[in-house]
Formats: C-alpha cells, structure tokens, sequence
C-alpha cells in the first residue's frame, strides 16, 4: 500500500514539529481577530477554526458558515499566518477554497462514512490544498486509512493524518481514549505520511493537554493541532479543552523536541538485545503450543471440553500478579495471555474436530 505524497512544508513553530492553534468554533469577529493576533504574536503560524461544527445532538451553536470564512480571510490578510477548517460536504470545500483556507481538515464523523469521504474526495479533484484526516470515531484503522487513501486518489498528495482518540461508552481520565498503538500502527503502515496530535479533543480537559502533547512528540508524530481561544471559559462550545494563546505559549515553550534519526551504535546494541530475546519468546511459544496441542489430543481422547474455565481464570491471576512484581502491567500480561489462550483454543479446536 503506498500513497503518492508532498510534503506539506508547513512553517514550523520549533525545529522539528509544526503547531496548528485557533479556537474550536468562529464564534465572533472579534473573538476570531483577538485570538489570532494573539496566537501570531507568540510565533504561531497556522491559525484554525472551526466554521461549520457538526453538533452530536441539535440547537447548540453549529458555526456561522460562510460569513465565518470572510473572518479567517482576514485573519490571513492581517496576520499572514495560514488557515485551516474542517470540511464535511462538497459545498463546504467550495466556499472553503474560494476564501483561501489553506488546509482542509475532515472530522471524525466524516471519516467514518465512506460515501462523504468519496463526495469530499471527488470535489478536490484538481486542487492543491493541503488535507489532513481525523481517525474515525471508533478505532478502526482500516476505515482511517480507507479515508486516506481515497483523498489521495482524487489527486491531493499534501496529505496528513490527525489523531483525536477514540470514543467508547465507558468514560475514564480522557473524552476520547488514545490507543496510541492506532497511530503508531498507521505510521508503521504509511511511513512518509505526517501524523498530527489533537490533545484538545482526547483530553476534553485543558489541564491534560501539556503532558499528551509530550507524549505524542516522544511517540514521534509529527505536530500538534490544539484548541486556543482568547476567552475559553465563555466559549460557545468545547470550553472545558481550549486555552488562552499565553497558556498555550507556555505548554510549546517546554516541550521537548526529540531526534528522530538513528544514528547510534548503543541503540542499535540495545535493539539487538531485544531481537535475540524475541527470538527466544518466539521459540518459547512455540514449544507451549505443542504441549497445547498434546493438552488438546488428551481432551479428545477423554471426551472433554476446550475451554476450562478455572485454569484460564488461574493463569490470568498468576501470571498477572507476577507481571506486576516485575514491572509489568496486569493489563498488558492480561492481553497477552488473552491472546496466547486464544490461540492455544484455536489449535486445540483443530485437534478435537479432525
């Protein structure tokens, strides 16, 4: 799988990642004008904001539309700094380009729905505006890079991803969970393609967002795209994960931007360590499936069950405990032999049905 891609040559706020700031929604002149020129005297380069804001239910403030774009016009005129927006229909991508939005963004919603992707997809067709793609709303990274893909097949090849998390039923520390492993798992995949973070939208929280916007630069993607409004607390709508230009200054003003490159002999030492190890995980499980499969001919030959429960159950517990007094995580070695079990079950399975 390859995607035809330019780089998107984005002005860089720091030596190594580009930041895209603005509010969540244009809610005023004013407010979009103030928050701007806020942003562009602390160095920010790329302004956004929100124009047209698909609502999850009716009757909140679902943006301005067209007379919002004439503000971001002049933000660019005033301030020289680039625009973005999201685009969810054809017309939007009309109106967007004939005020000069610079970068279009596809929200999760969006992503999610492959014949909106296509229309989207078929009303770029001869542009050269810079896209970036939001993962869908659940975590699925096929449908994320179906996305992609069909924005590049119309012909943009200033293309980018933006992770904003998950949703799920069960709400915890974030608004949206991260699984990190998604993005990572489409940067393994799409190597040239830039991933940008959204930590407004996973954390739903403004005090969350310096540490996710660490976390991302460290897991190497390769900006940030963040909710910034001159007055967060009287914003019309996600005030809770927006904040000031100066506070968001400062969150940029400490991170740190590492190395990508691999350049040193005790990494690459330290890596070789690790493949001789998973060498020997692999022959480890290999020699456990076998005593599996010799578990399942005993079953068939006695007339018993697959699955016994209170050994799973007993393996799950042991292993978990020993797992954390050396460090692991109960939950990582509790997916791990979920996984293991699964199929040890699978194999075993085969034996019994012959």
């Amino acid at each position: 799988m390859e995607l035809q891609l330019q780089p998107l040559n984005l002005p860089s706020d720091q030596e190594r990642a580009f930041i895209i700031a603005g509010p969540c929604s244009a809610e005023k002149e004013e407010q979009v004008m103030t928050t701007a020129k806020q942003l562009a005297g602390k160095g920010c380069h790329i302004f956004r904001a929100g124009v047209w804001k698909p609502r999850t239910k009716p009757g909140g403030f679902e943006g301005h539309g067209e007379p919002a774009l004439l503000w971001m016009k002049q933000v660019k005129e005033e301030t020289g700094m680039l625009t973005a927006t999201e685009v969810a229909t054809p017309e939007h991508i009309e109106l967007a380009l004939k005020y000069g939005i610079d970068i279009l963004w596809i929200g999760a919603r969006t992503t999610a729905n492959p014949f909106a992707v296509q229309a989207i997809a078929d009303a770029l067709k001869g542009t050269d505006v810079t896209v970036l793609v939001k993962n869908p709303v659940n975590p699925d990274l096929e449908l994320w890079i179906g996305a992609l893909l069909r924005i590049n097949g119309a012909g943009i090849q200033k293309l980018g991803a933006i992770h904003r998390g998950f949703s799920s039923y069960e709400k915890k520390l974030y608004r949206n969970e991260p699984m990190w492993q998604i993005p990572i798992e489409l940067k393994r995949r799409l190597p040239h393609l830039p991933v940008v973070c959204d930590p407004s939208h996973i954390s739903g929280r403004r005090d969350l967002i310096a540490p996710l916007c660490q976390q991302a630069l460290d897991l190497g993607l390769d900006g940030l795209i963040v909710e910034s409004h001159c007055d967060p607390d009287k914003a019309w709508s996600d005030a809770s994960q927006q904040v000031t230009p100066e506070v968001l200054d400062f969150i940029v003003s400490r991170l740190i931007f590492r190395d990508k490159a691999e350049h040193s002999d005790k990494l690459k030492d330290l890596r070789h360590e690790i493949d001789e190890l998973d060498d020997a995980l692999i022959e480890l499980l290999a020699r456990r499936m076998k005593i599996c499969r010799n578990i399942g001919e005993y079953k068939k030959d006695k007339g018993l069950t697959v699955v016994q429960t209170r050994r799973y159950s007993e393996i799950l517990d042991k292993r978990g405990a020993q797992g954390s007094l050396l460090g692991i995580g109960r939950e990582c070695i509790k997916n791990i032999f979920e996984n293991i079990h699964e199929e040890s079950v699978r194999q075993q399975m085969e034996i019994i049905n012959k």
